[in-house]
């Protein structure tokens, strides 16, 4: 098999690259095809951030102050939720991700792609690629929302998309963690209560959705490091939505200070550490 692998391969133009390109996108493909089919799959991805949106919009936006914002008034406080939100959507898609993956490893259809002449990285990079599409048209449907209980950005168009850029990338990345966690585990079920448990501290020990000012001082500083906190910030810049004359960071974390440079950092070092660790883990459970 490996001989005729080698062959199939050595007669693809474009390299190993291109093969590699190619496959991904078949993969892609192919699971863009299976969500069109299951429609309540992006249906109930849109569900949960709308209800948060709504929750903490009137629920909790009348109570909560956002410094240097008039006392009470819940108009800044949609404006600082929105990035946390989008932000959190984006993240949360890692547990689809990672049950998607183990779905496919405890029916045996990783072991079907392993018997083509295709690229090993492939299998993983297409599944990623097609959860980022759909991550983006869940980002599309939220933004409406968003406008129509009085989410505005006041800056220009490029920079908006610049913003929406950021967290798609950071979704892109934290794709690769719930796909490590997908070839870890042995059930669908494992893959998504494993993607999720430590979203939520890493979530909410962040400037998300309360300014870090109201925790305890060693909070602030694990928020302020957080990854997901540069995002949110970086979010918040591109879009207009920060509160002027206001200190960009409490303990000097320079994430804060350099909030769009910092999340780019952050999800690059992800993704390469984790695209390794998972296409490792790939060959290991499918050898």
């Amino acid at each position: 098999m490996s001989a005729v692998t080698d062959t199939v391969r050595a007669v693809q133009p474009g390299g190993a690259i291109g093969q590699s390109v190619r496959d991904s996108l078949v993969v892609a493909k192919r699971n863009l095809i299976r969500m069109s089919r299951i429609p309540e799959m992006v249906i109930f991805g849109l569900i949960q951030p709308i209800m948060f949106v709504v929750l903490f919009t009137y629920v909790f936006g009348g109570s909560i102050d956002i410094p240097g914002a008039p006392e009470g008034s819940a108009g800044p406080y949609r404006e600082f939720l929105m990035a946390g939100i989008f932000a959190q959507t984006v993240t949360f898609a890692t547990a689809g991700a990672g049950a998607g993956i183990a779905d496919d490893m405890h029916k045996g259809l990783i072991d079907r792609f392993r018997s083509l002449p295709m690229a090993r990285g492939a299998v993983l990079t297409g599944r990623t690629l097609a959860d980022l599409v759909q991550t983006a048209l869940t980002l599309v449907v939220l933004a409406v929302v968003a406008l129509l209980i009085g989410w505005r950005t006041h800056e220009s168009m490029g920079k908006v998309l610049a913003g929406f850029g950021l967290l798609l990338l950071l979704g892109y990345a934290f794709s690769w963690i719930g796909a490590l966690i997908g070839l870890s585990v042995r059930t669908p079920e494992a893959a998504t209560s494993g993607g999720l448990i430590w979203l939520f501290p890493l979530t909410f020990i962040s400037n998300a959705f309360v300014p870090v000012k109201g925790m305890p001082t060693f909070l602030q500083h694990i928020a302020e490091w957080n990854p997901f906190s540069a995002t949110v910030a970086a979010a918040r810049q591109l879009f207009g939505n920060t509160v002027a004359n206001q200190p960009k960071s409490l303990t000097g974390a320079w994430p804060m200070e350099q909030p769009v440079l910092a999340s780019i950092l952050w999800a690059v070092l992800i993704i390469v550490v984790f695209r390794t660790l998972a296409v490792r883990k790939y060959r290991s459970a499918t050898a």
